[in-house]
């Protein structure tokens, strides 16, 4: 999914767009899965009571509840959290109700890093940090493909551009 052209400047392209990586769903999908489980024996042990009816409906409103607020916000936060590195600059936006977002042009970034564990590295995934003129580093943490990111970064920042590393795959 490409990031909206009209947020761009003239002669601004995409070089990469990316979401954090799935691993920060995991557990709100456990956490979902327990909910449902919890709440389906839950039902099924106060069936047999005469006050069954209105049990479900408060075992019902409270599973929706903690589904919603464990499950659909992390998963709202991930599909609104964006991480864009364009021929000028570098953009993270974030949030569902209250966006926040940091813009670094290409000119003030000094320094690119990465880090990524044993278990990152499994997934294919890492934090990438930003040292700017100004400002303190920048850590953003959860980057798929967190090494090829900093390369294809690492470049924009020199001007030195490769298209073999312009690959589909890590968009």
């Amino acid at each position: 999914m490409a990031y909206p052209e009209d947020l761009l400047g003239e002669d601004e392209y995409v070089v990469v767009h990316k979401h954090p990586h799935w691993k920060m769903l995991v557990v709100p999908v456990l956490v979902f899965l327990v909910v449902v489980g919890g709440g389906a024996y839950l039902a099924a042990l106060v069936a047999p009571l005469s006050w069954h009816l209105p049990a479900w409906i408060a075992i019902g409103v409270l599973g929706l509840i903690l589904a919603v607020w464990l499950t659909l916000a992390p998963l709202l936060r991930w599909k609104t959290t964006h991480f864009v590195v364009t021929t000028q600059r570098l953009m993270v936006r974030e949030g569902v109700f209250t966006r926040s977002g940091v813009d670094i042009p290409m000119q003030r970034i000094n320094s690119v890093r990465f880090r990524h564990g044993v278990v990152d590295r499994m997934l294919g995934c890492g934090t990438l940090i930003v040292e700017s003129a100004a400002d303190e580093p920048l850590e953003f943490d959860d980057i798929p493909h967190v090494e090829h990111v900093h390369t294809l970064l690492y470049r924009e920042v020199n001007g030195d551009y490769r298209d073999d590393w312009d690959h589909e795959e890590y968009r």
